[in-house]
């Protein structure tokens, strides 16, 4: 004979109850009653959405738009010389130094092809 839960939970609301199945309890009460219908082959497989297939020239050209906007922190050397040359440009234009190394590290990369 199954198992029958001790007791109903009865919530306040639907935050209420959210909350409650964010907390490490409900997320054990969750994967107790994901294992229990595994076991009674009580779950449905869902045929998933039906979209159409993107192209891949499209994906291509999203990823490489992601790429263009998401930083990522690296230690590069450069000549003091040329660190103070780009702090006087920034206190020139009001933006960051490390802006104007970024700007000038584009155009570099643009003009080398």
């Amino acid at each position: 004979m199954p198992r029958k839960s001790a007791s109903v939970r009865r919530f306040k609301s639907e935050a209420d109850e959210a909350d409650w199945y964010a907390t490490p309890e409900g997320r054990r009460q969750t994967q107790r009653e994901f294992v229990r219908a595994l076991r009674e082959r009580k779950l449905n497989r869902s045929a998933g959405l039906k979209t159409a297939k993107t192209d891949a020239k499209v994906l291509e050209r999203l990823i490489e738009q992601a790429k263009e906007n998401t930083m990522r922190a690296i230690s590069i050397r450069v000549p003091i010389a040329d660190l103070e040359r780009a702090k006087r440009i920034a206190e020139k234009t009001g933006e960051g130094y490390q802006t104007v190394l970024k700007r000038a590290i584009r155009a570099g990369l643009r003009r080398a092809g």
